[in-house]
């Protein structure tokens, strides 16, 4: 059960399961043999067990304890400064946690309760015992040697969307950055691109690319009704450990969103503790994109046990995250997103409570809790991803990071279980492309109209 908790407060999510609904049946091509095997995300990615800090300061969620909660902000034996000593960001930070404080703390111990009374979040027995995944992801290193290769003509009318399969089952022919990729079939497919196998979900679509190389994108010729965004924000963290590269925050003021967003698109962005983030994307990057802020929203990052996993009164790291969501407001302002599903009301300061991936950088899908907002039908695009959803289109210079088969366990499926039936499941072919709502027809040309 993916959404365990779901009440006027938030959602309880169980992030793990969330992946594992897309890959329930699965096809793996190999030296051009098929077999049908069942692939999980690896347990051990979500078996936070301990908060970050002593239990004798503990910021549990335990019942009606809300004292032990208060006990969170133990002064630091490194670092002594008084509050007239805090820099500009430093108190706009303590303001905005003054504010919503209580919405965490009131609305995570009911969630939780809720959550426990049917049997989740009550710790883990059986933990695995295995190391984490350690797959050094090259992706971003390819898409900028794939900027020395020449931009696809668009005089040569060249194909902008490709199959991942074809009819024949090959994929060494796929071009993964200068072409939007398609899985239209109806099952995961485990194939091998660059050398390397990666887990692709049913109905999906990505482009692997930097910045600079998103015109494919913008050609795919497709209007989302749902655009998620988690950019890397520039912050002292990131610098030091070089973990990825980030973005100056003005620079997001280029992504094509008014090419990409139908109208009242619902536009979703992840946002650091960082106050001067947070006040860019309401006050300049959105209104810069026609979207008008309708919520914010709070993910609350708890372990196994119903635990914060850093002290709620920290002045280093919070067990919480922003989300700022706002609505596309064209000059005709419709109440009708190409759906064709109607406008529903965004609530404010919902909480979305999950055990967080011990993976960098891996936010939990929020495919379930945003479908009321805009219909199971709707269109959906990830900027910046790090991974791929069923049914959703991907954009991002390492968009298939959590796709590589080192983060899921693979066994083969069991005699007639998991097979997709009819002729398809011996010969993989494009005619399931065809009637995928959430994908396109066959490969288009790209229109030489749009810059």
């Amino acid at each position: 059960m993916s959404v365990v908790v779901r009440s006027t407060r938030g959602w309880v999510l169980d992030a793990r399961s969330l992946i594992d609904e897309g890959y329930s049946r699965c096809l793996r091509l190999r030296d051009n043999q098929k077999s049908h095997v069942k692939c999980r995300f690896k347990r051990q990615c979500f078996q936070i067990l301990k908060s970050h800090y002593s239990m004798s300061a503990s910021a549990a969620v335990d019942e009606g304890s809300t004292d032990v909660l208060q006990k969170t902000d133990k002064a630091s034996k490194k670092r002594k400064r008084k509050h007239s000593e805090l820099n500009q960001g430093e108190i706009d930070s303590q303001a905005f946690h003054e504010k919503i404080r209580s919405v965490v703390l009131e609305g995570t111990k009911s969630l939780v309760d809720s959550a426990r009374s049917l049997g989740h979040l009550n710790g883990v027995t059986d933990a695995v015992k295995e190391p984490l995944p350690s797959q050094e992801c090259s992706l971003a290193a390819l898409c900028e040697m794939a900027k020395e290769l020449p931009l696809v003509d668009e005089d040569e009318q060249e194909e902008c969307v490709q199959l991942l399969v074809a009819e024949d089952g090959c994929t060494s022919h796929v071009d993964l950055f200068s072409r939007v990729t398609e899985n239209g079939e109806d099952w995961a497919t485990v194939v091998t691109l660059m050398g390397e196998e990666y887990v692709i979900p049913p109905h999906t679509a990505f482009l692997l690319s930097d910045f600079t190389r998103m015109r494919p994108l913008v050609h795919y010729g497709r209007r989302f009704d749902l655009i998620v965004m988690d950019p890397p924000w520039e912050n002292k963290s990131v610098k030091r450990s070089r973990r990825y590269s980030s973005l100056p925050s003005s620079q997001l003021k280029r992504l094509p969103i008014p090419m990409l967003a139908s109208p009242n698109c619902l536009v979703v962005t992840w946002v650091t503790n960082r106050p001067s983030h947070l006040r860019f994307v309401r006050d300049e990057l959105y209104p810069h994109w026609g979207v008008e802020v309708v919520a914010e929203w709070l993910w609350v990052k708890v372990t196994t046990s119903g635990q914060f996993v850093f002290p709620l009164d920290s002045h280093h790291k919070k067990p919480y995250e922003v989300l700022v969501l706002g609505r596309c407001r064209s000059t005709a302002d419709n109440a009708t997103s190409s759906s064709g599903t109607s406008e529903a009301p965004v609530e404010d300061q919902r909480l979305i409570v999950s055990v967080p991936s011990a993976l960098h950088s891996q936010k939990p899908s929020l495919s379930e809790v945003l479908k009321p907002h805009v219909g199971a039908e709707a269109k959906c695009l990830e900027l910046f991803a790090r991974s791929l959803q069923p049914g959703w289109t991907s954009w991002g210079n390492e968009v298939l990071q959590f796709q590589h088969t080192s983060y899921f366990t693979l066994t083969p499926a069991d005699d007639g279980a998991e097979v997709p039936q009819g002729d398809t499941a011996d010969k993989p072919t494009a005619t399931a492309a065809l009637s995928s709502p959430g994908l396109s027809s066959p490969p288009r040309r790209c229109p030489t109209t749009v810059d």
